[in-house]
């Protein structure tokens, strides 16, 4: 009987290698090896960014705490030829119904980004629908459309939610550049970090952070010198016939 002798260092190797396939969702022939070998169940994703030949670049605005910056900043995109994606707070539509207006009738899109901003992950199933419901109904009602975006309260998110926005006909949308503006960021600061975005990255702003016209005033005019288009969320992503890869982006199939 020949015996197979596998060396400490050969197996600590293979070992590490499998470790790393899990971690990073390495997939051979439709299968994820880290799920095989370690019997890992593999997340669902909301979408990050996207894979394009395009030169676009979405950017978006959350709102859920005041609006005195929100005309300022339409007024400059419009400048600029550009449309952003806000998503919106349903006590924010509540608050702000006439801004609401505002931002459809500018031609600007709206998305969902929950009705009360709580965690998700700490939500049942039937909490998180209540929370979509009642924002959909919220601004529909003002624009007489149904959104067709959702961002989770400060990113978080799982499965129960994902699986839920796919009945619900809605695109669970993230980011792959973060402004930071909410940080007090000044107008430049905000800026370097926004400019670093390459075509098919989603861009995450808020629509009253302290330094946001400063520092989209910067951006816009950076992305027209170098031909780069900013374009809405909606404008960007795929709604069939794609996956999602282990990094969040949508890739066309």
């Amino acid at each position: 009987m020949k015996v197979v002798i596998i060396r400490r260092t050969t197996l600590v190797l293979v070992l590490c290698l499998l470790v790393v396939v899990s971690a990073f969702g390495i997939n051979y022939g439709g299968l994820n090896l880290g799920s095989v070998y370690f019997n890992t169940k593999i997340k669902k994703l909301p979408i990050y960014s996207v894979q394009t030949d395009e030169n676009k670049i979405a950017i978006s605005f959350d709102a859920a705490w005041g609006a005195d910056k929100t005309r300022e900043i339409m007024a400059l995109c419009n400048d600029y030829d550009v449309k952003a994606t806000f998503f919106l707070v349903g006590f924010w539509v509540e608050e702000y119904p006439d801004m609401v207006r505002e931002i459809y009738n500018n031609g600007f899109e709206i998305g969902l980004h929950s009705n009360t901003h709580p965690d998700f992950t700490k939500l049942t199933r039937a909490e998180m629908e209540l929370e979509l419901e009642t924002n959909i109904k919220l601004i529909e009602d003002i624009t007489g459309v149904r959104p067709k975006l959702f961002r989770p309260p400060y990113g978080y998110y799982n499965d129960t939610l994902i699986e839920l926005c796919k009945q619900m006909d809605l695109s669970c949308i993230q980011w792959s550049v973060d402004s930071l503006d909410w940080k007090g960021l000044s107008g430049s600061q905000i800026a370097g970090r926004v400019t670093k975005a390459k075509p098919g990255d989603i861009v995450l702003c808020h629509n009253n952070a302290d330094n946001i016209l400063v520092g989209l005033k910067m951006v816009l005019e950076y992305f027209k010198t170098n031909s780069l288009k900013l374009v809405p969320v909606g404008e960007l992503i795929y709604y069939d016939n794609y996956t999602i890869n282990n990094f969040g982006t949508q890739i066309k199939n």
